[in-house]
């Protein structure tokens, strides 16, 4: 996977997928999963959400002497490469083989944090992102039984190619919570974004202010997704990890800390157990900081997702620190799992009327959509 590689100064760079798996398993957090090499993607699959024509033209894109060909890719965000749609596939297979598992009870939780790539649109590549694996994994499950699908996108940008996928299909409810359109890629994600027909109210959208931390940003999550997701009763719950809302992240403008979203991973655990019986499919995403954020974030989100939590304040394991180094010597490395913030970060429940500038866009969204659901948008108990 570490093959999806769009070059040079590129802000999606594979080295944050390798100080992962490496801080994991120095950790000791992958012991208690089974680990796969999953296949890739065959055009069967990868057409169960893309066009025939998008397919082939990123497979002729990734040849040894890459061609221009349109549909998105060969601009500054989606550089074409070589290998580019067997690496892509790759990694819509490993979102597609841990659906396939969930749907059919063979494990009850898995993640790809080289997945989640959720700006893919059918006909075109978007925001670094070639195949959406993570609409391809959701309609994997579909196609398998499942009926009733949750996916819940803490990325700072907006879920849109997984909320284009699925809005009017009432049985996937896409929740995005990202900073706002007016001030950030892709320039969607309002409120009043809820689906169509049949589908209506299952697209919901929190539109954060730039400078959003993580009190409020718990807040929010905490005054909108548990109601509606409880209205839904999902079977399964799929989630993308996106780490690109931390502080030091450089394309994105809220101000989350490691500790409140490893918070957040612990409330989307609480989801999973209490609606889904512990079905939960976690996948990657976005964030932009390789050395510092992502390895610790999602790290925090490989021992949530199997029940073995680390403390925030573990320190970093030497051969990591030496690895990080040798990759970036220009970069500052952490000293251990945490921002020095506390362990479970706190934040104070929304009241059912606005007292800071998050319950603007509280009360937009749940006004928006509460009412679709049979919920009370003023009520704090909905």
């Amino acid at each position: 996977m570490l093959g999806y590689d769009l070059g040079g100064d590129h802000p999606l760079h594979p080295l944050r997928w390798d100080l992962t798996w490496a801080l994991a398993g120095e950790l000791g957090v992958l012991d208690d999963y089974e680990v796969l090499v999953p296949e890739v993607a065959d055009d069967a699959a990868l057409g169960r959400v893309h066009t025939a024509g998008y397919i082939e033209a990123v497979r002729a894109a990734s040849g040894p002497v890459p061609m221009a060909v349109g549909h998105g890719l060969g601009t500054d965000d989606n550089p074409i490469f070589p290998g580019m749609h067997e690496n892509a596939a790759l990694i819509a297979g490993g979102s597609i083989d841990a659906a396939r598992a969930i749907a059919h009870r063979e494990v009850d939780r898995a993640v790809n944090f080289c997945g989640g790539l959720h700006h893919a649109m059918p006909d075109h590549a978007s925001g670094f992102c070639v195949y959406n694996d993570v609409a391809l994994g959701i309609t994997a499950m579909l196609d398998a039984g499942v009926n009733r699908i949750a996916y819940i996108d803490v990325d700072a940008h907006h879920g849109d190619g997984v909320q284009a996928a699925f809005y009017d299909d009432p049985r996937v409810l896409t929740i995005s919570l990202h900073e706002s359109p007016l001030t950030l890629f892709p320039g969607t994600g309002w409120p009043t974004e809820l689906g169509v027909g049949a589908a209506s109210g299952t697209a919901v959208n929190v539109a954060l202010s730039p400078g959003t931390g993580d009190a409020a940003w718990l807040r929010a999550f905490h005054a909108v997704v548990p109601g509606v997701v409880r209205a839904f009763r999902p079977e399964v719950l799929v989630t993308q990890q996106g780490t690109d809302a931390h502080r030091e992240d450089p394309l994105a403008d809220l101000m989350l800390t490691v500790d409140g979203q490893r918070t957040t991973y612990l409330a989307l655990r609480d989801l999973a157990e209490e609606f889904t019986g512990g079905r939960w499919l976690a996948l990657g995403g976005g964030g932009y900081s390789p050395v510092r954020v992502v390895p610790r974030a999602w790290t925090h989100l490989l021992a949530i997702v199997a029940g073995r939590d680390l403390h925030p304040g573990t320190p970093m394991p030497p051969d990591w620190i030496a690895r990080a180094a040798a990759a970036r010597p220009d970069v500052e490395l952490p000293i251990d799992m945490s921002d020095g913030t506390p362990d479970v970060v706190g934040y104070q429940p929304w009241a059912g009327h606005q007292e800071m500038a998050v319950d603007r866009a509280i009360l937009q969204t749940r006004e928006a959509v509460y009412p679709l659901h049979g919920l009370d948008p003023r009520d704090p108990r909905d």
